[in-house]
C-alpha cells in the first residue's frame, strides 16, 4: 500500500455529534491533489461516539480505547497506526472552511524544513479565535497573569504576549508554538520527537512539543489559507478546563523551567487564581468569563503539583510493516 500524503488524526472523548459533522465536512473538503487517510482515537467514550463513527465513516481507521488516555497520548496512538507523510492533528469540535488539508499539505510541500504548519482557528462569524498560535510562557507573562494586567488589559501584547495579540493571523509568520486543535507536521520530525510527552494528559502538550521541535531546529509557521471554525470547550466543564489548563502550564514549567524559576512560575500561578477567587467573593468583580475561581482555587493542591511522570510506547520514525514509502 503506497503511503499517503497525509493521515488526519482526530481524539474524541464524547463528542459523537461533534465528531460526525467534523468528518462529514472533513471528507467533503478532502481534494484530489492530496491523498488522505483518517484515524479516530475514541478515549473510551460512553455516548456512543465510536459506534457513530463505525457505523456512518467506515472508510475512518477506528481506534477503540479502553481508558481515556488524554489528548497528547491519544494522538501518538493514532500516529502509531498511520502512514502519511504528514500528520494533521485536528480538534472534533472543527468545522472546514473551504479545503485547509490541500492548503496545509501543499503550503508545508511549499516551505519544507519549518517542521510544523498551523492555520487559522475561526469563531462562527468567522473572526478569528486567536487560538492557532502561541507565544512562550516566560516570568513576565507569569506575572501578568498573577498580577491581572492579562485581564486588566486584555489584548495588549506587552501584558499579555503569550496570546500574540498583536499578530494579524490572516498573513503568514513563523511564531513561537503552535496549538494541538489544528497541527500539521512532518512525520520524521514527530518521530524524532517521540511523539507527544505522555506525561500532559491534557493542555500544553502542544506548546511542550513546539519547545521541543524548536530545539531541533524547527521553526512553526503560520499559513492564512487553511482555516477551520472551532467550537472550542466541547469536551470540559469551565471549571474542570481551567484545572486541567493550569495543570498543563505547572508541568510545562517544571519540564522546561530551571527547578527555581519553575518555583516562582508555579506561585505567580497560585497567586492569579487566588486573586481572582477573592475578587469574585469579597469584591463582588467577576471578569472570569464563567470560570468559578473559588473551585480552582481549592483544587489549586492537585493542579499545582502538575502531572506525575508517565512513559508507555511512543512513536518513531519507522511506517507500520505494512506501508510501502512512496
Amino acid at each position: 500500500m503506497n503511503r499517503p500524503d497525509v493521515s488526519i488524526i482526530l481524539v474524541s472523548y464524547n463528542t459523537a455529534e461533534l465528531i460526525q459533522r467534523c468528518l462529514t465536512e472533513l471528507y467533503a473538503s478532502l481534494t484530489p491533489e492530496v491523498t488522505a487517510e483518517v484515524v479516530v482515537v475514541d478515549n473510551a467514550s460512553g455516548d456512543g461516539s465510536a459506534d457513530a463513527v463505525a457505523a456512518n465513516f467506515p472508510q475512518v481507521r477506528l481506534l477503540r480505547l479502553t481508558e481515556n488516555v488524554g489528548f497528547g497520548r491519544g494522538i501518538n496512538r493514532g500516529a502509531m497506526a498511520s502512514s502519511g507523510r504528514y500528520l494533521l492533528f485536528l480538534n472534533p469540535d472543527t468545522v472546514p472552511v473551504g479545503d485547509p488539508v490541500t492548503q496545509l499539505v501543499t503550503f508545508a510541500d511549499g516551505h519544507p524544513g519549518h517542521g510544523l504548519y498551523t492555520g487559522r482557528t475561526l469563531h462562527p462569524d468567522g473572526t478569528d479565535d486567536n487560538y492557532s498560535c502561541w507565544g512562550m510562557p516566560s516570568l513576565w507573562s507569569t506575572f501578568g497573569f498573577a498580577s491581572g494586567l492579562t485581564t486588566a488589559f486584555r489584548g495588549r501584547a506587552w501584558a499579555d504576549p503569550e496570546a500574540l495579540p498583536d499578530y494579524d493571523r490572516r498573513s503568514v509568520r513563523e511564531v513561537p508554538a503552535l496549538s494541538g486543535c489544528m497541527l500539521l507536521v512532518d512525520r520524521d520530525l514527530f518521530g524524532r520527537l517521540g511523539g507527544f510527552d505522555p506525561q500532559f494528559f491534557l493542555y500544553s502538550e502542544d506548546i511542550d512539543l513546539s519547545t521541543r521541535a524548536r530545539a531541533l531546529g524547527a521553526r512553526p509557521l503560520v499559513t492564512p489559507d487553511a482555516k477551520v471554525i472551532h467550537v472550542g470547550g466541547a469536551s470540559s466543564s469551565s471549571e474542570g478546563q481551567r484545572i486541567r489548563i493550569l495543570r498543563g502550564k505547572t508541568t510545562y514549567l517544571r519540564r522546561h523551567w530551571s527547578p527555581t524559576r519553575a518555583k516562582l512560575g508555579v506561585a505567580m500561578l497560585v497567586t492569579g487564581v487566588g486573586i481572582r477567587a477573592v475578587g469574585k467573593t469579597v469584591l463582588g468583580r467577576d471578569r472570569s468569563r464563567g470560570v468559578d475561581w473559588v473551585g480552582v482555587w481549592r483544587a489549586r493542591g492537585d493542579w499545582a503539583a502538575g502531572y506525575p511522570p508517565f512513559d508507555e510506547a511512543r512513536p518513531t520514525t519507522e511506517l507500520p510493516s505494512t506501508v510501502t514509502p512512496g
